[in-house]
């Protein structure tokens, strides 16, 4: 390959802007597989997780060769609770495709991605997409673009970016939205146009480690960014450690990334990025260096977790039915493994017990993981989702987020009621098109368990998102959820009998004929304070008539929880109890007659009791 002929390039979208999909027709048109061949699926989403729901979750690295010059794509995901992810990636990076809906403009994950790219430096190209879409107004999202970045300080050389226009689905890009092309060649000439090329420093061997892979077969694999002079297999390295900590290495294989893979090469030279198999003990943010004279680049820095939750083993009555992993040691070795490569993750292992405490970036960042762990055949039960509350000068603060909903005009002042309710600010109100768009300041304690409120308030109309800004002063207390419990007095079979005569004292989350435990959730009360109920009561044969001549039962269709709303859901001393085939909420002391005990001794430990 020619001298430097290679554009690193990271791509920045909101969730569902269509970046996956621009990526998918760059990799079409760099000739690397035919269009039959992939029957329309999505490539680079092949996580079963991403497929489902539509986001980008893990970053992904692509190379395509178009005119002679290879472009590594980074594929970077658009929501702030994978912050950790997006930081590292951007480290590859010499510039950045910025894509955006035609209509709905640049969102706040959008913001945030973009912010950190602007302050490493990178230059922007802005992709207005889906510009085929109805009502869409490319001309003031182009503005709003402008707008969002003079915002966010970007330099004169910054602000002087190229726009294109087009639809990814449809597979075409041009420079002007109202002229429709045949294919994207014009994004791929804007790129090779504009992104700078790598410089090539001379020297001796630089590489950060951003991302790792893991093989079976070789173990843990360093991918990063060569940054000065050239890696070579089979060299001696040294690995400098974030602690400064210098260790012996050697590099047993060099990959560079073609296409979706990885090929084997003999060695790699500044600005191009690769994986290096054979490196003991690194981790993300440590420098591979010359053996001889090793210098350390500067490391990672990734925004502090903002939420905490209890992990534990499954101590149900029915725990070990449907999972392989069930013991503390199983979620342990889970979870270690996870740290290695999930950056802004925390655990701590509180001592004596099987209770584990997990800090994350947010409730989607710590569901993602606990998902992922469900399908892999682990039994676990989580806490409900606490944010951390740190002290700075003195001052008891907490995490605060920026809110934005775009709603319809009907719903506007149900959703800022809602909002302000639970601490929040409105700080900016909007109108689109027949629709609203609010923007606020609210505590991260007030935005769990909102989103299901906010939905239900505006029809399911509104679109919310929400990203992490500072921590600001303790904003007291918030309103919860009033309602209690509804909660199965003993183990077996729920009855549609027994359902049918308790439908007057709230709503379901189970249908008849599932088995239930004592202790375990079943409904939402219609008033505040927990209900034990007998949902396994059957009709009694009688002398006069037969137990089977029932009025014929008709119950409403149960409430069905995700398991991002069930963990917003449970009240303090409720479990969510996750399982490869079931998810139940249960009271964390399943007997009665405790629960009672426990609930006096704090009523009696309480100042004025």
């Amino acid at each position: 390959m020619k001298e430097q002929a290679i554009r690193n390039i990271a791509i920045i979208a909101h969730v569902d802007h269509g970046k996956t999909t621009l990526v998918d027709k760059m990799l079409l048109a760099g000739k690397l597989f035919r269009e039959n061949e992939t029957a329309g699926e999505l490539i680079l989403d092949n996580n079963e997780l991403e497929r489902e729901r539509g986001i980008t979750i893990l970053s992904k690295n692509v190379s395509i060769n178009y005119k002679g010059v290879k472009i590594n794509i980074i594929d970077t995901p658009g929501h702030a609770d994978f912050g950790g992810e997006v930081e590292r990636v951007l480290n590859m990076a010499d510039g950045v495709l910025l894509l955006v809906d035609a209509f709905e403009g640049p969102m706040p994950q959008t913001r945030f991605v973009l912010q950190k790219a602007l302050e490493i430096g990178l230059k922007p190209i802005v992709v207005i997409n889906k510009v085929d879409k109805p009502n869409c107004r490319p001309s003031e999202v182009q503005e709003a673009v402008f707008d969002l970045m003079f915002n966010l300080d970007a330099t004169e050389e910054q602000l002087d970016f190229p726009t294109v226009y087009g639809s990814a689905k449809r597979g075409w890009m041009s420079d002007d939205w109202r002229h429709e092309t045949s294919d994207i060649t014009y994004l791929l000439d804007q790129i090779i146009e504009h992104i700078p090329a790598p410089e090539k420093l001379e020297g001796t061997p630089q590489m950060l480690v951003t991302s790792l892979d893991y093989s079976s077969y070789v173990g843990r694999i360093a991918i990063g960014r060569v940054h000065r002079g050239t890696f070579r297999e089979g060299q001696e390295v040294t690995l400098i450690k974030r602690d400064g900590t210098h260790l012996k290495s050697k590099i047993k294989e060099l990959h560079e990334f073609v296409g979706f893979g990885r090929t084997h090469c003999s060695e790699i030279s500044s600005g191009d990025i690769c994986a290096m198999v054979g490196i003991e003990n690194f981790e993300i943010g440590d420098t591979i260096a010359d053996p001889l004279e090793p210098e350390a680049l500067p490391t990672i820095a990734i925004d502090e977790p903002t939420m905490s939750m209890v992990f534990t083993i499954n101590n149900s009555p029915f725990f070990g039915q449907d999972g392989k992993y069930v013991t503390s040691r199983h979620i342990h070795e889970r979870l270690m493994r996870e740290l290695d490569k999930n950056l802004a993750l925390r655990v701590e292992k509180e001592p004596d017990s099987d209770v584990w405490t997990v800090y994350g970036r947010g409730v989607l960042h710590l569901s993602v993981l606990i998902e992922t762990m469900r399908r892999e055949g682990y039994e676990l039960q989580v806490g409900q989702p606490r944010v951390i509350i740190k002290e700075i000068d003195g001052v008891k603060c907490e995490p605060v987020e920026e809110m934005t909903i775009n709603v319809t005009e009907e719903a506007a002042s149900k959703m800022i009621d809602a909002v302000t309710r639970r601490k929040g600010d409105l700080m900016q109100m909007q109108t689109q098109n027949d629709r609203v768009h609010l923007e606020f300041l609210i505590p991260s304690r007030g935005i769990i368990g909102l989103r299901s409120i906010l939905l239900t308030l505006s029809a399911g109309e509104a679109v919310i998102a929400h990203r992490f800004k500072e921590f600001q002063p303790y904003k007291g207390e918030i309103e919860r959820r009033e309602n209690g419990s509804m909660i199965a007095a003993e183990t077996g079979t729920a009855v549609a009998y027994g359902m049918d005569k308790l439908q007057d004292r709230g709503r379901f989350f189970i249908s008849p004929g599932e088995e239930v435990y004592a202790g375990q959730v079943v409904g939402e009360h219609c008033k505040e304070g927990d209900l034990v109920v007998n949902v396994n009561k059957t009709k009694k044969l009688t002398n006069v008539r037969a137990s089977g001549t029932d009025e014929k039962v008709t119950l409403p269709p149960p409430v069905i929880f995700s398991l991002e709303e069930a963990l917003e859901y449970i009240k303090q001393d409720e479990y969510v109890e996750v399982t490869p085939k079931h998810m139940r909420m249960r009271k964390i002391i399943l007997d009665e007659i405790e629960r009672k005990r426990v609930a006096n001794r704090k009523a009696s430990a309480e100042p004025g009791a």
